[in-house]
């Protein structure tokens, strides 16, 4: 098992709502709303690094209301 911490912050004027509404629609994260430089602390767990990539590349960097990321991938 492999675990990533994803900081998110979304565009400006955004509705936050809308932004968790599209991340919980990725079923192995868990989502925290967050106070100070991000909006958002999203939680990645994934079977292996391959999988956690797609997870974090494919799914929550092509959400079009996120402006940046930061990937923290624990050891």
């Amino acid at each position: 098992m492999v675990k990533a911490f994803v900081l998110i912050n979304s565009h400006f004027g955004e509705k936050k709502s809308d932004l968790v509404k599209a991340l919980k629609k990725i079923n192995t994260i868990k989502i925290y709303k967050v106070d100070g430089t991000y909006d958002f602390l999203v939680e990645v767990n994934a079977e292996n690094m391959d999988k956690l990539k797609d997870i974090i590349h494919w799914q929550i960097r092509r959400i079009d209301k996120i402006s940046s990321t930061v990937t923290l991938i624990v050891l």
